[in-house]
């Protein structure tokens, strides 16, 4: 092969790669962005369950029992 083959080649050889690096990397970030709309989505129900009072772990504050030291 001759010196141009050679290059030819070995710059083929690094755009299959790219192209295999880009293809993981998009891969990853579509599920990256799934996993995080789903995230924003648990958040605003967390919120609004927070604006309603319906948390059952949560009372009003009115109905909270006082601090130990009163």
């Amino acid at each position: 092969m001759t010196e141009l083959e050679d290059r030819v080649n070995e710059l083929e050889a690094k755009v299959a790669f790219q192209d295999e690096t880009i293809e993981t990397l998009n891969n990853e970030l579509s599920a990256h962005q799934v996993r995080l709309a789903k995230m924003q989505r648990q958040i605003e129900l967390l919120a609004e369950k927070i604006k309603e009072g319906r948390d059952p772990g949560m009372m009003p504050q009115h109905q909270e029992p006082p601090p130990p030291h009163y």
